[in-house]
């Protein structure tokens, strides 16, 4: 199936997990064919000056037959980082030379690579 998706299937099943500011939509939906496939969704919201707001969203679409290795390299880089930093979150606010603009402005184009590490795939 081709990476362009000019139409969304309807989710067949759906779940949603809120955290903060984001939010990440598992949608399961079926190819033209009638199999099915994951897409996660990362929404994200953002407070414009003015008090208005809008979400930037990024999308992975999941196949079969990558299930299994996106399961051993999810499994091995969150265990990775819990066995080197442990599971209490480290945060920059906590730091002396923390600034918040500096965090906003952070990973807006990459941010969906780095925030799926603490999503249990167990249920795919």
């Amino acid at each position: 199936m081709s990476e362009q998706h000019t139409m969304e299937q309807e989710e067949i099943q759906s779940k949603v997990m809120r955290a903060g500011r984001r939010t990440y939509f598992f949608d399961v939906r079926a190819t033209k064919a009638g199999d099915y496939y994951l897409t996660i969704t990362e929404s994200k919201k953002f407070t414009n000056d003015d008090g208005s707001y809008h979400y930037k969203k990024h999308k992975i679409y999941l196949y079969k037959e990558d299930f299994q290795d996106f399961r051993d390299n999810l499994e091995e880089m969150t265990d990775f980082i819990i066995n080197e930093k442990g599971e209490e979150v480290i945060s920059e606010r906590h730091q002396k030379n923390y600034k918040k603009d500096e965090e906003e402005e952070t990973n807006q184009v990459d941010s969906a690579a780095s925030d799926f590490t603490d999503v249990s795939f167990d249920d795919i």
